[in-house]
């Protein structure tokens, strides 16, 4: 299906045994924008059109999201970063920008840490380190008590029946709440949310996003610190008024690049950059991803 006021495409791509919904615009070098909880391709509404005059933007709904397949499993880190390689691969591409907000953001870090061959730069938008918001859980009080939510997800079946009996009120105190900018969130937009929500599905698949970040296996293969330094140019943006992550996230992330790297806080910016301050992050985007060596000051 075409959107013909907006030149979006929506498509669907088969990757790791899965089919995954996707809208794309552009041509040229591939950027692939994977959004967070509890999102889908809309999030990246305001950055698609505006970063495809000069790309090939691809923007799928994550494993379990939206449109796209809602396995049982393979809501590990590792299996959703397969997933984006597969995308990568079948879209006919060697590598790609990647950016990633939120969950798609740690997403985003895994795969340059284990797939550096498939990225060209990496942007990450108020996105923890793996390794990092495994750290600060075990002896950072304040991120515990806004990671409240990564707790009360691991109780089965108990969060979505909770959610679904009230979801208009909950995208409400997630979305516009949270937000410093809460026009981005108007009633229409949380409607779109609401309505990607309610299909079938996506509500216990985008817990167990959470339910698998906390597993033992997830938490050793992200706290053992072997993971090898990232090769390819990375942006951080970050909301410095986050309530759900501490800025202190953001610090000393330079560790974990050996490649030029930029730090930038935005003021008056909560969790949902790029649909709160979109100005700002698509200049930044296109400031970035269009230099073939970035130089940072």
């Amino acid at each position: 299906m075409t959107t013909e006021s907006s030149g979006w495409q929506h498509q669907f791509i088969q990757t790791n045994k899965i089919r995954l919904h996707y809208v794309t615009q552009g041509e040229g070098d591939l950027v692939i924008l994977l959004h967070g909880f509890p999102e889908f391709w809309y999030s990246w509404r305001y950055q698609l059109p505006v970063l495809a005059r000069h790309f090939k933007v691809v923007v799928p709904d994550l494993r379990g999201y939206n449109d796209s397949d809602k396995p049982s499993s393979g809501y590990d880190i590792d299996t959703l970063t397969e997933d984006i390689v597969g995308l990568i691969q079948n879209l006919g591409y060697r590598c790609a920008h990647i950016v990633g907000h939120d969950t798609g953001g740690m997403i985003a870090w895994n795969l340059a840490q284990k797939f550096p061959q498939y990225l060209q730069n990496l942007v990450l938008l108020n996105a923890p380190h793996p390794q990092r918001l495994f750290r600060e859980f075990s002896s950072n009080l304040d991120q515990l008590r806004r990671s409240w939510y990564l707790l009360a997800f691991q109780i089965p079946g108990l969060p979505e029946w909770l959610i679904q009996s009230n979801l208009r009120q909950f995208l409400q105190d997630w979305f516009q709440k949270q937000a410093i900018r809460k026009a981005a969130f108007s009633s229409e937009t949380l409607g779109i949310y609401q309505a990607a929500l309610e299909k079938r599905g996506v509500l216990s698949a985008a817990i167990n996003y959470y339910r698998q970040l906390l597993s033992p296996q997830d938490w050793l293969s992200n706290s053992d610190g072997k993971l090898l330094p990232i090769q390819v140019p990375t942006l951080v943006l970050w909301g410095e008024d986050d309530t759900v992550l501490s800025p202190k996230l953001a610090l000393g992330f330079e560790r974990f690049v050996q490649a030029p790297f930029r730090l930038k806080f935005v003021p008056e910016c909560g969790h949902w950059i790029q649909q709160e301050v979109p100005k700002i992050v698509n200049r930044e985007l296109l400031d970035f991803l269009r230099q073939s060596k970035p130089a940072f000051s």
